[in-house]
């Protein structure tokens, strides 16, 4: 398993277009990959899931991410929080 933390710094924090384009990424691999925000967590790969998390700007997030593609997986979701979130 692999995970890593991550500070929202979107103005509106993780509103509905990061939250789709997040969870048309994750839905790219096999492996779970799983949001906690200390008070929620969400499948990453269920839109209401993560959008009823509520994130706002400067909540830090865990992602952790666990499966057979979880390298690939790790990468291209880590760079899409740095890029966008």
């Amino acid at each position: 398993m692999k995970s890593f933390k991550h500070n929202i710094k979107d103005e509106l924090g993780l509103h509905a277009r990061p939250a789709g384009l997040l969870v048309k990424e994750a839905a790219k691999f096999k492996s779970a990959i799983t949001l906690d925000s200390g008070a929620k967590k969400a499948d990453a790969k269920r839109i209401m899931a993560v959008m009823s998390m509520g994130v706002k700007k400067g909540v830090e997030v865990t992602v952790s991410i666990e499966g057979e593609d979880e390298d690939a997986a790790y990468e291209t979701i880590k760079k899409f929080f740095e890029d966008n979130l």
